[in-house]
């Protein structure tokens, strides 16, 4: 039996990584990181994942890093889990909104949020934060035009994407955006609130501390 433990910080992106352990139902076990006091800095996670990032995934001498690719490989090592595609062009689609999370949403909330890792000046701070957030809420018009037709990210069926996407919903709701999502981005929080109704969230978010969206 594989060994699994996954490095979290609570309400970090890598939320939907601990959502997906969760949903496959194979024991895990889990450590959880406070970003604030600078464990992700410390050695003892270094050694684990020398970026200093969250998630890393450990399984039996081995590291994972990087959402994606952690969400990817634990739908494939678990295919009863039916959390990806079996077609090609359906997998591609689930790769497409991944990367599209990872490189857009995340990058734009980023400037929001970590302003320092794009200029030494702090001058030029309120600047980055101001355009992270305009470019955040484009990114977020456009996901909410993807997510109108009600269904999932990848329509009828639930996949990792799914959690991923719960991420920036909740991002989106905090206090570096503020966004009122309910009112300015109804589709996307009726999908929320599908994930809210879904045991493996509630069981995750009970453990990280987060409040379910409502």
């Amino acid at each position: 039996m594989t060994t699994r433990t996954l490095y979290y910080a609570p309400g970090a992106c890598s939320l939907a990584s601990h959502i997906v352990l969760e949903e496959i139902g194979a024991p895990y076990e889990t450590v959880r990181l406070d970003l604030a006091k600078g464990d992700q800095r410390a050695p003892e996670y270094l050694a684990v994942n020398e970026r200093g990032r969250v998630p890393a995934l450990y399984e039996d001498g081995w590291v994972l890093t990087e959402n994606a690719a952690i969400l990817r490989h634990l739908a494939r090592s678990h295919p009863q889990a039916a959390l990806l595609p079996e077609d090609p062009r359906g997998q591609a689609v689930a790769d497409e909104w991944m990367a599209w999370l990872s490189t857009g949403h995340h990058i734009a909330y980023a400037h929001v949020r970590r302003p320092e890792r794009y200029s030494a000046d702090e001058a030029a701070f309120p600047d980055i934060r101001a355009k992270g957030a305009d470019t955040f809420g484009d990114l977020c018009t456009m996901t909410e035009v993807r997510l109108s037709d009600g269904g999932w990210a990848l329509g009828e069926r639930y996949s990792v994407v799914d959690p991923y996407l719960l991420v920036f919903w909740i991002w989106a709701r905090g206090p570096f955006i503020g966004f009122d999502m309910p009112n300015q981005f109804p589709a996307w929080t009726a999908h929320a609130r599908r994930m809210a109704a879904r045991p493996a969230v509630q069981s995750v978010f009970a453990r990280e501390g987060l409040a379910l969206p409502a």
